[in-house]
C-alpha cells in the first residue's frame, strides 16, 4: 500500500471535518443576513437623512441582540469543536 493510501482515511475525514464546519459558517452567515433584514425592516420606516430617536434606539438594539447572537453562535461553535476532539 503506497503511503497516499494509508494517509486516505485521515485526509478523507479532514475534509468531511473542513466541509461541515464551511456548512456551518455558511448557515450562520445565512441566518445573520437574515437577522439584519428583520431588524432593518423593524427599524427603518422610511429612509431620511437623519435618524430620529426611536429608530437609533431599536438600530442600537438590534446591533447588541445581533452581537449577543454572534458570541452565542461562536460559542456554540466551540462547543462542538471540543466535544469532537
Amino acid at each position: 500500500m503506497s503511503d497516499f493510501e494509508s494517509d486516505l482515511p485521515s485526509n478523507d475525514r479532514e475534509l468531511q471535518e473542513f466541509m461541515m464546519i464551511e456548512q456551518q459558517k455558511a448557515k450562520v452567515h445565512e441566518q445573520l443576513h437574515e437577522f439584519n433584514e428583520i431588524c432593518w425592516e423593524k427599524c427603518i420606516g422610511k429612509p431620511s437623512n437623519k435618524l430620529d430617536s426611536a429608530t437609533e434606539t431599536c438600530l442600537t438594539n438590534c446591533v447588541d441582540r445581533f452581537i449577543d447572537t454572534s458570541i452565542l453562535i461562536t460559542q456554540r461553535f466551540a462547543q462542538i469543536l471540543q466535544k469532537r476532539n
